[in-house]
C-alpha cells in the first residue's frame, strides 16, 4: 500500500481530519448541544406524559427551579412508551448528565434504564414518581391521602350511599396509590358501592373517559349510578362532559390535581364537584432543594418526601 506523508496530504485535509479527532473524541454530551460539557450541572428529565397538563405543570416547575440555580434541563417525553422511556435514560447515561429526573411515570417499568444509569454513578430522582432500585429518592403528593380526600368528597356528594365508578390508571404509582385510598375510604361505607372500575388509556384521558362514560351511561339507566371518582381531572373532566350531554346531571364527579379547568368546571357547573389541589409547585421546589443537597455531598435522610393537597369544592 503507497503511504502519504504530511507533505502529500495538504493543510486543508490536515485541517479535516483534526475536525473529525474533536467530533470524535467530544463527550456524548456534545452531541446535538452547541457547548461541551462544562462546570454546568446537566440534567436530563424524561417523561411518559408530558400530554397530561399535570406532569407539564410541575416540570415546567422544576425547570423555572433549576434556571434560578444555572443547571441546564433537557426534556423528553415518550407519549406513554415505556420501552422509548427506558431508552431515553440510556441517552442521558451516555450523555453523562450530573442527574436524571423521572417526571411522573412507575420506575419499576424502567430497570434495564435505572440500571445503566447506577452503573455510571448517575444519580436518578423521582418527581412524582415512585421509587425502585437506582432511585435516590421521590418527591410526590401524599397520593394515599389524595384519593381518599376525593372518596370521602363523592361519598359527601352522593349523601353517603349510591354506586360509584373508578376511573384509575395503574401505571402511574401516583395514581395507583390514590385508588387503593379511595377503595379504603368506600368499603368503609356500607351503603356505597363500587360497581366498575375502569383503566383509562394515556394519552388522551379526557376523550377516553368521555367516550367510556357515554358507554357507561348506556349501560346503567338513572338510578343506578351515582358517581365517577377519577385519579386525576382530566377523565373526570371528560366524564362531567359526558354526563352534562347525556342530561344525567343527578351525578356527581370527583377528581384530583386542581387543574384550571377543573377549579373552572367545578365553579360553573353541578356535575363535577370537587378535586384535590396538588403543591406542584412546592414538589418541584423541594426536589430542587434536595438535589441541591446531594450535589452538595450531604447525606439525605429519606428517600421518600410527601407534600400534602387540600380540597377545592363550590
Amino acid at each position: 500500500m503507497r503511504q502519504i506523508g504530511i507533505k502529500g496530504i495538504g493543510m486543508k485535509t490536515i485541517v479535516m481530519i483534526g475536525l473529525l479527532v474533536v467530533v470524535v473524541l467530544s463527550p456524548a454530551w456534545a452531541a446535538g448541544s452547541p457547548e461541551a460539557k462544562d462546570d454546568t450541572v446537566h440534567i436530563a428529565v424524561v417523561t411518559p406524559y408530558m400530554a397530561s397538563a399535570t406532569t407539564a405543570e410541575v416540570i415546567a416547575d422544576f425547570e423555572k427551579e433549576a434556571e434560578t440555580r444555572g443547571w441546564d434541563v433537557r426534556v423528553s417525553d415518550t407519549a406513554g412508551d415505556f420501552g422509548l422511556l427506558v431508552s431515553r435514560i440510556q441517552d442521558a447515561v451516555s450523555q453523562d448528565v450530573d442527574a436524571i429526573v423521572l417526571g411522573m411515570g412507575d420506575p419499576a417499568q424502567m430497570t434495564a434504564g435505572l440500571q445503566k444509569a447506577k452503573e455510571a454513578g448517575i444519580p436518578v430522582f423521582g418527581l412524582d414518581a415512585g421509587l425502585a432500585d437506582g432511585v435516590v429518592l421521590n418527591v410526590t403528593s401524599d397520593n394515599n391521602g389524595l384519593g381518599r380526600l376525593a372518596a370521602e368528597m363523592l361519598v359527601e356528594a352522593i349523601g353517603g350511599k349510591g354506586s360509584v365508578v373508578m376511573f384509575t390508571h395503574d401505571p402511574h404509582p401516583g395514581v395507583r396509590a390514590r385508588g387503593a385510598g379511595a377503595r379504603e375510604v368506600f368499603k368503609s361505607y356500607t351503603e356505597v358501592n363500587v360497581v366498575r372500575e375502569v383503566h383509562i388509556e394515556v394519552p388522551g384521558p379526557v376523550d377516553f373517559a368521555r367516550s367510556t362514560t357515554a358507554d357507561i351511561l348506556t349501560s346503567m339507566p338513572k338510578g343506578t349510578l351515582d358517581g365517577i371518582w377519577a385519579g386525576w381531572d382530566e377523565p373526570a373532566f371528560g366524564a362531567t362532559q359526558a354526563i352534562e350531554r347525556a342530561g344525567r346531571t343527578e351525578l356527581r364527579v370527583v377528581g384530583v390535581d386542581g387543574t384550571d379547568f377543573a377549579r373552572q368546571e367545578i365553579d360553573t357547573g353541578d356535575v363535577f364537584f370537587a378535586t384535590i389541589v396538588q403543591d406542584f409547585a412546592g414538589m418541584a421546589a423541594q426536589l430542587a432543594v434536595l438535589m441541591d443537597g446531594y450535589f452538595a455531598g450531604n447525606v439525605l435522610s429519606e428517600d421518600t418526601y410527601l407534600v400534602q393537597g387540600k380540597v377545592y369544592k363550590k
